[in-house]
């Protein structure tokens, strides 16, 4: 059994200057001769190079992926996990000093992430607080804890003071939690934005 083909029906050849009617060769040709197509090629340009240059980011941020190191992922989820906080607490005052502004807030830690790294990522650790607060007052600590006592509960409180086994997280798991904490943001924006 043959399959017949319809012939190609003739088309004008895309080069203004040139104008010839021809019948295509293969499909897609829009210029006439080979001629045509070196003065046809520049309108390509553009486009060509934008590709080149999309492949070419694409590629470098493959490798700066390959090339970060496990503090790297480790920052990279400590960004995603206080810009969380900060939406999930933008209705509520500073922790510290429980005034609204309209300055600066931080992800105010009230056990610091040097003192006890092992909560660092705990939700019930993390507050929004204004930056002279967190900056100037050292998280002014004695009133974040009158305020969490309140938010949170003295128990919970006495857990944050107590002690906890160090955690050494994998450069697996913090993605992980970079990814989970970054779709949090974007539902808690959708939320606000509705």
């Amino acid at each position: 059994m043959t399959i017949e083909r319809k012939p190609a029906k003739p088309k004008k050849c895309r080069v203004a200057a040139c104008g010839a009617t021809f019948v295509p060769s293969r499909m897609g040709q829009a210029v006439c001769s080979p001629a045509c197509a070196i003065i046809d090629g520049p309108r390509h340009a553009p486009k060509a190079r934008k590709a080149l240059a999309d492949i070419e980011r694409k590629d470098i941020k493959v490798r700066k992926e390959k090339l970060k190191s496990r503090a790297d992922h480790a920052k990279d989820t400590q960004q995603a996990f206080n810009e969380w906080v900060r939406l999930r607490d933008s209705d509520l005052p500073c922790v510290s000093c429980g005034r609204h502004h309209d300055g600066q807030y931080h992800a105010g830690h009230y056990r610091t992430v040097a003192a006890n790294p092992a909560i660092r990522f705990e939700p019930l650790n993390t507050h929004k607080q204004c930056a002279p607060c967190n900056n100037h007052k050292s998280g002014d600590i004695v009133n974040y804890r009158i305020e969490l006592v309140k938010r949170i509960g003295a128990e919970a409180v006495e857990w944050l003071e107590g002690p906890h086994e160090a955690k050494k997280y994998t450069i697996e798991q913090l993605k992980a939690m970079t990814a989970e904490y970054r779709a949090k943001t974007r539902e808690l924006k959708k939320e606000q934005a509705a």
